[in-house]
């Protein structure tokens, strides 16, 4: 036999629980036309029956009437006197904002990288938001249910799932314009981009995003070989990074010479890709191209495919696609054979060919 209930409240501070059943077992609960709701500040108590809203209560005590529950009337008529018992589920909900909840990537976002390397970056960024039940009535018919506790970390996988998806569309819009750097330092612009965005999506839950903070963005430490593993990369562009990935690890190598040398061989790729490279087929930017061909058909050094017959350490570089201070090192060890006329270098096609193949 269902309780009567003469007083209806939840002192519980509600820490990490959004809304609570009255009773919280699987009874249901008796209550009386003249019995005391209080509701504590911070609280709202939604009164439901056979799973339609009665009304909503807000802080403070409240007397329960038909005044203040009119809808009972169709349900009940005539069998209200003075002290009727009628069966009805309370929720309490927690009014409060909840705060410093985290978010974070959990795989990188694409986005472009105007005017910058290959033209796409990879970010991966994390921080913190806040939300708020702005609406008791829909939040408990929507998402609680009839479940008697509903705790925050019912609700955050959905809640982060939409800020991401905001996040994601938002940098790519910014990207389209900007590089990745001035993207970076847009975070607090971004973060309000978010909020703004993701508003109409929690008012459909029933809450309000108070805050979205960005705590880091930054490019992602994925490896080429991680990014081509998730299909993001065609082999052209792995080539690349893994040239990239191959003088930075000798760059750290304390074997100096011997280790760069070492490094751009594995990186660039031995054999054919590596003929690929002397030919032209690895495009050089449209710019780079154009410099280079400028300075070869001024010097009468030109083969007619691109690639000069005597070459700058510069010119050389660009083809290995490092740094002249790169080719330096490896002139210095003697790795890489190159002809000094007075304080320059210059590097035949056949002496660089027999670098790469080395």
């Amino acid at each position: 036999m269902a309780r009567v209930f003469d007083v209806i409240e939840y002192r519980n501070e509600m820490v990490d629980e959004i809304v609570h059943r009255f009773p919280d077992d699987t009874s249901i609960g008796d209550f009386r036309i003249g019995s005391q709701v209080i509701v504590r500040d911070g609280q709202a108590a939604v009164f439901f029956r056979n799973g339609q809203a009665l009304d909503v209560f807000k802080p403070g005590m409240h007397t329960i009437t038909t005044a203040n529950i009119p809808v009972l009337i169709d349900f009940f008529g005539k069998l209200f006197n003075d002290r009727t018992p009628f069966p009805a589920e309370v929720y309490f909900v927690s009014l409060k904002e909840f705060v410093n909840k985290k978010w974070g990537t959990p795989q990188p976002i694409i986005v472009r990288n105007k005017g910058v390397g290959l033209g796409i970056a990879l970010l991966q960024g994390f921080g913190t938001y806040s939300y708020q039940v702005s609406d008791p009535q829909l939040f408990v018919t929507n998402i609680v249910g009839k479940q008697a506790i509903f705790r925050t970390s019912e609700i955050e996988d959905r809640v982060r799932t939409v800020l991401l998806s905001k996040l994601q569309d938002l940098l790519g819009e910014t990207g389209a314009n900007k590089n990745v750097l001035e993207v970076i330092a847009l975070t607090e612009e971004i973060g309000a981009g978010v909020r703004a965005k993701a508003q109409d999506d929690f008012a459909a839950l029933g809450l309000t995003l108070k805050s979205f903070y960005i705590g880091n963005l930054k490019p992602s430490d994925k490896s080429a070989q991680e990014l081509r593993d998730m299909g993001m990369l065609d082999m052209n562009v792995y080539t690349q990074l893994q040239a990239a990935d191959a003088m930075r690890d000798a760059a750290n190598n304390p074997s100096g010479g011997a280790g760069l040398t070492a490094g751009i061989g594995a990186g660039m790729g031995i054999g054919n890709l590596m003929g690929q490279a002397l030919q032209g087929g690895m495009q050089q930017p449209q710019q780079s191209q154009q410099s280079q061909q400028s300075q070869s058909t001024q010097n009468g050094e030109s083969n007619g495919n691109g690639t000069p017959e005597v070459m700058t350490p510069a010119e050389a570089a660009a083809i290995l696609r490092v740094s002249e201070e790169d080719v330096m090192t490896a002139i210095n060890s003697g790795d890489l054979k190159a002809k000094k006329l007075g304080s320059a270098y210059r590097i035949s096609k056949s002496a660089l060919e027999d670098f790469l193949k080395s």
